[in-house]
């Protein structure tokens, strides 16, 4: 495992996510809801959406430790639709507190595209392998079954009932050794798109 992954200081909760694949999400939620409710939306606040996927991962309000590990390409220097966006210069090696405790945020380049599907499946290894872990909230590119079916495989061939482990997605999938959350509520809320303007349209 490259890009220092093996050297990181583990936390109770860690959040691990395809940014690449995320942002990609934001943006398209985004054009689909100005159309429909006829308002601009701004970018996703990054902290509320980790909140919110921390929350739907099951961490309550409290002193807690997680850690976000965000994956990209080595290519993309940032997000394109959330704030704060740069990966060198505002997220990695950044914190933030509230009321969910402490979240550190480390940003992990791919060295190539092709490598980017282990790279993914090989993080989720580790992460799950880490006696410390308790808390895994997992977002991959599900719409590549290819690489949902790694992280599938992955944790089905988990030997360890005390992990808590999520995978987020946009709409449920074929399920396996974790809990399910749609991927659509959290970035919603980041985004600041109520359900109640939604009904109205």
């Amino acid at each position: 495992m490259n890009n220092n992954l093996q050297d990181i200081k583990w936390s109770e909760n860690v959040i691990l996510v395809d940014a690449d694949y995320v942002d990609k999400v934001a943006f398209n939620l985004i054009v689909n809801f100005e159309r429909m409710i006829g308002r601009r939306i701004p970018q996703a606040d990054l902290a509320k959406w980790i909140d919110c996927v921390a929350l739907d991962g099951g961490l309550r309000e409290g002193e807690h430790e997680t850690l976000v590990v965000l994956t990209h390409r080595k290519d993309k220097t940032k997000l394109e639709n959330f704030v704060p966006a740069d990966y060198t210069q505002d997220l990695d090696g950044k914190a933030f507190k509230d009321h969910l405790g402490e979240f550190t945020i480390g940003a992990y380049p791919i060295e190539d595209i092709a490598g980017g599907e282990d790279y993914f499946t090989e993080a989720l290894q580790l992460i799950a392998a880490q006696k410390d872990v308790k808390r895994v909230m997992v977002i991959p590119d599900a719409e590549n079954s290819n690489i949902y079916n790694k992280v599938r495989d992955t944790l089905n061939r988990l030997d360890d009932d005390n992990k808590r482990i999520t995978v987020f997605a946009m709409q449920p999938m074929p399920g396996g050794n974790f809990r399910q959350e749609i991927l659509g509520y959290s970035l919603m809320a980041a985004l600041g798109i109520s359900s109640d303007e939604i009904k109205e349209k």
